[in-house]
């Protein structure tokens, strides 16, 4: 069972379809930790053209993704409610394996660092317990 829903994280977030890239919040900690979910389908709009006959999710996306777990564990605290969190830099991307239709995306966001409205969190997603991202997120909240 979800913490939750997509109705749920938009109250938080200001994204929405078809960039709402996160379908549920498993486990918060605000200010501290998000883990989301991802149900990747071959409906998903960039499959057209990434890449015909082979679709993978873009590794741009996937990060997209763990910016906006991200982005509901910090703005989850009340002195940013209402607030939207930009990226500030992306360091130390790497990817590890191919996400493609049918996998379900875990999202681990934890933030390590922050100052005011300045943070940085460190990102993990995955697939059947695998990695397929890492990287770390700066992010800024305005």
């Amino acid at each position: 069972m979800s913490l939750m829903g997509t109705r749920e994280i938009m109250e938080i977030i200001p994204h929405r379809q078809p960039f709402l890239l996160i379908d549920t919040i498993e486990e918060l900690e605000p200010g501290k930790r998000a883990v989301g979910k991802k149900c990747v389908t071959y409906n998903e709009p960039f499959f057209a053209g990434h890449f015909p006959g082979e679709p993978v999710m873009p590794g741009v996306l996937i990060v997209e993704a763990l910016a906006q777990t991200g982005a509901v564990a910090i703005l989850s605290q009340p002195d940013f409610k209402g607030k939207t969190a930009y990226f500030g830099a992306i360091n130390n991307a790497r990817f590890k394996q191919k996400v493609v239709p049918g996998d379900v995306l875990t999202l681990e966001l934890e933030i390590v660092k922050q100052k005011g409205p300045v943070g940085m969190g460190s990102a993990k997603a995955m697939v059947d317990g695998k990695v397929a991202v890492t990287a770390e997120l700066t992010f800024a909240v305005n």
